[in-house]
This record gives C-alpha cells, sequence and structure tokens, in this order.
C-alpha cells in the first residue's frame, strides 16, 4: 500500500488524488490542507454570485469522500508547523498543490499607502477567507480604481457595483454584506495599460458587466479606435474579437443614469498614486503614510510590437480604493528549492528537481509546477503528468517503511487535523448561521468559529 500526502486541497490538489486512486488501486492519500476547509480557491476565489462555477465543490467532494482519501485540514507545513523533512518521513511521497499564495505589485511611489490594496486581499475578504481582516476597505469610499483587465478584475469591479438585494442570496459574509450593501462608491474604474484586443478577460465574464442593476456602463470609443487590433477584427482570436465586439456595442449607447458608474479604461498605465489631497507620494513608495486620494496614469499607446509606450501625458484619476489586479506569483516553500525568476518549484514532469538531480518521493502540482496560468480545467492534465511520474515511481518508493497512520504521527508533532465530519460540521453551522439570518449558506469568516464548529463533530448530535 503506497501512502501519498498531497498538500493542498484546491482543484489541483484534488485532482492529483482522484489521479492516485483512479490509476493505482494500492494508493491511498491523505490531502492536507492549513485551512479546516477544502476546495481551495473554489471556495475562497471564486465570486460569490458564480454559482455555476462554485458548484464544482461537488466534483471534488466525490474525491475526497472516496474511500481511499482522508481530508486533513487545519494542518501546516512549512514555517510555525509541520517541517517538509518530517512530512516526507510520513509517506511514501508527498506532491506539493500550493498554488501562488501572493500578487505581484505595481512597483511604483504610494503604492503602500492605506486605501491601496491587492484585488487578492479584496476577494479573501468577501469571500470570508479566515486570514482575512476587514479593513475599512469601503469606508468613506467614492470612487474606486481596479487596476488589471483580467477577470479577477472584473470580479471585484462586479462586486463593487452589486447591490444587497443581489449578493443577499450568495454565501458571502454577514459582515461584507453589510459593508457593501451601505457602500456609497459612485464610480468604479477598471483601467488597463494596454488595448481592449489585448484584455485577458473572457467575454463572458465582460458581458456581465453590462447587465447590473443601478449600474451604468462607460467605454471611451477614442479609446478603442487607439488600438490597431479593432480595425480589423477579423485578423483577431475568436475570444478577442468577442470582447472587442463587446465593448464597440457598450461605447455606442450613451449609459443610463444610475446611482453607480463603471467605466471601462484603457491605454493607461498607473505611474504613482496620490495622497488624499492631491499631495504627490514620489519617491515615497513602501511609506504608506496618508490614505490615497488619486492614480496618476500615464497615456500609452502602441508601439507597433504588439507593447505599448507611453506618450507623456498624465491624467489624474480620483479613488479611495484602489485594487491591483495585475496577477499572482508563486513563494518560496520551507525545505523545497525555488525558482524565483518564474516563481515555480524546479520539476521534471511534476518530479522536484534539486541540485540537477531528482529528488525522490517529492513532487509539485498546479501553479507551483507550472506557474499562475490557466483555468480551473488546466490543473487536470497537469496533475495526471505528475501521478503518472509519481506512479513509475512507486515500486522505488514502496521500499520506504513510513508509519502505518500518519495520523497519529501528525497529533505527536501537535497538529489537530480536521477531519471530513469536521468539515462537514462546519457546513451544519454555515446552514445554521444563514437560516438565522434569514439567508442561505453564509459562510463562517473567522479561525475561531470555523474551529469551534469543526469540533461539534465529536459531540452528540440532537436526535
Amino acid at each position: 500500500m503506497l501512502r501519498v500526502a498531497v498538500v493542498g486541497a484546491g482543484p489541483s490538489g484534488v485532482y492529483t488524488a482522484q489521479n492516485l486512486v483512479q490509476l493505482d488501486s494500492g494508493v491511498r492519500v491523505d490531502v492536507i490542507d492549513r485551512l479546516p476547509c477544502p476546495y481551495g480557491l473554489v471556495r475562497y476565489g471564486v465570486a460569490p454570485d458564480h454559482e455555476k462555477i462554485k458548484s464544482l465543490q461537488n466534483n471534488l467532494r466525490t474525491v475526497l469522500e472516496h474511500e481511499r482519501v482522508r481530508f486533513l485540514g487545519a494542518v501546516r507545513v512549512g514555517p510555525g508547523g509541520l517541517p517538509a523533512a518530517r512530512l516526507k518521513k510520513l509517506y511514501h511521497a508527498v506532491v506539493y498543490c500550493v498554488g501562488a499564495a501572493t500578487d505581484r505589485h505595481l512597483g511604483i511611489p504610494g503604492e503602500d499607502l492605506r486605501g491601496s490594496w491587492s484585488a487578492t486581499q479584496f476577494v479573501s475578504w468577501y469571500s470570508a477567507h479566515p486570514d482575512a481582516a476587514d479593513d475599512g476597505f469601503l469606508r468613506d469610499v467614492r470612487s474606486a480604481v481596479v487596476i488589471g483587465v483580467g477577470n479577477v478584475a472584473v470580479d471585484v469591479t462586479r462586486m463593487l457595483a452589486r447591490g444587497p438585494a443581489e449578493l443577499s442570496p450568495t454565501d458571502m459574509p454577514q459582515g461584507a454584506l453589510r459593508a457593501l450593501a451601505a457602500s456609497r462608491v459612485g464610480d468604479i474604474h477598471m483601467v488597463g495599460r494596454r488595448g481592449p484586443s489585448q484584455a485577458r478577460f473572457t467575454t463572458k465574464e465582460l458581458r456581465e458587466l453590462g447587465g447590473l442593476p443601478g449600474a451604468g456602463l462607460l467605454v471611451d470609443p477614442e479609446e478603442l479606435a487607439l488600438d490597431p487590433g479593432c480595425a480589423d477584427l477579423s485578423a483577431l482570436p475568436a475570444a478577442q474579437r468577442r470582447n472587442v465586439e463587446v465593448l464597440r456595442g457598450w461605447a455606442q449607447v450613451p449609459p443610463e443614469d444610475a446611482p453607480r458608474r463603471i467605466r471601462l479604461r484603457f491605454f493607461l498605465r498607473p505611474v504613482e498614486l496620490l495622497a488624499d489631497g492631491g499631495t504627490s507620494r514620489s519617491g515615497a513608495a513602501g511609506s504608506g503614510e496618508g490614505r490615497v486620494g488619486a492614480v496618476r496614469f500615464e497615456r500609452t499607446e502602441p508601439d507597433g510590437r504588439g507593447g505599448v509606450r507611453g506618450t507623456g501625458r498624465f491624467e489624474d484619476v480620483e479613488a479611495q480604493l484602489v485594487l491591483r489586479s495585475v496577477g499572482y506569483r508563486g513563494v518560496p516553500l520551507e525545505g523545497l528549492p525555488f525558482d524565483a525568476s518564474s516563481g515555480t518549484v524546479p520539476h521534471l514532469a511534476g518530479r522536484v528537481v534539486r541540485a540537477g538531480a531528482v529528488a525522490p518521493g517529492e513532487y509539485v502540482a498546479g501553479w507551483i509546477k507550472r506557474g499562475p496560468t490557466g483555468v480551473i480545467g488546466t490543473n487536470r492534465p497537469c496533475a495526471k503528468e505528475t501521478v503518472l511520474s509519481l506512479l513509475d515511481d512507486a515500486s522505488a518508493l514502496a521500499r520506504e517503511r513510513p508509519p502505518a497512520d500518519p495520523v497519529a504521527a501528525l497529533r505527536a508533532e501537535g497538529a489537530e487535523p480536521v477531519e471530513w465530519p469536521g468539515w462537514q460540521a462546519i457546513e451544519r453551522a454555515e446552514a445554521a448561521l444563514g437560516a438565522s439570518l434569514g439567508r442561505g449558506v453564509v459562510k463562517l469568516a473567522d479561525w475561531e468559529s470555523l474551529l469551534a464548529a469543526a469540533r461539534t463533530a465529536s459531540a452528540p448530535q440532537a436526535p
């Protein structure tokens, strides 16, 4: 019997577990996560109003309920928890599926002013991630700027524009719902430094912005005209062509008068965040003094080589909230090699490579393997490649003699794993919370509540 630990209970981790038990009937898998809840970004990254995508949890659940798969939540691997070297001794093999844990920065002056956040932080807050805090994202905010033109940027723009009637049926935590319902945000600018034909959002996500009750949408036809890709749509790939067609349609229709206005802007590159009152923070990046009051952009133009160049013309856009959505990045894992240039763990078909040689029993899958690219489904072939490598190594791995029950060893190391019944108890608590608020399921948003709910799994159930 081969025992494998999969670190990370998001899609890449669960698909790894699925492939392991489907391709070899002699494998048992423990899916380990530092959170007490499974599903990773499907739970904590997919927008609350995207119920169809969130329903993927049902497929992931089927894998985690397999008789040879065990969920072990609230187990930290690395700093402050179980060292990677120790985990390796508890299993024949360990597959790391930890994603890309941080976001990219703009690298401009004033980025650390109060009111400047990553979109990841904002998403974590309204998705009830227990590490997120309500830092008053929306307090006294009249105008917001979202920097980036990918699907995450569209998501946070949509959340800022939606009203309480649309958000209340979701599983959004009550605190975030109250804050968004009380929001006085009137203008939301979603800004890209390149043209609309180079935007990364999908057409389906983009179209959702056009049908939000109480929100008018503005697209500047002059900015569309700047993009050479908009001149001949037949030369564009299908996805980009559809995006441009949608944007063109919006640019031709005057926006309705509405409490909130969404402005889609292109060919603007952020160069500086200005403190409230218009004071320049040039040269003071990282100080964090004061609150952001505006974003200074430089107008860009196509450079003829697929990129853009600055024009020397600048524009200030008022903003008390700035959300950057310019990509994710992997972080080093204690005890594993790391390629800082790509933000990934060096590997050969999923096998971890140390100092030019394959490290026996150590594997990677998902974003920490290939970088933050692709959609949820991209994790399926990525996980399968890694699993095939692992199973090719199975005869050599089986020579090791790990403990018969790793959970006992984990507890001896000070961990208190939340197993599947504990997660089911969290689900019951979230359903009960929603019922008490007159809503559907409402997520628990802090560690104390989650762990307290998980502990009720061992308590007698009411008849």
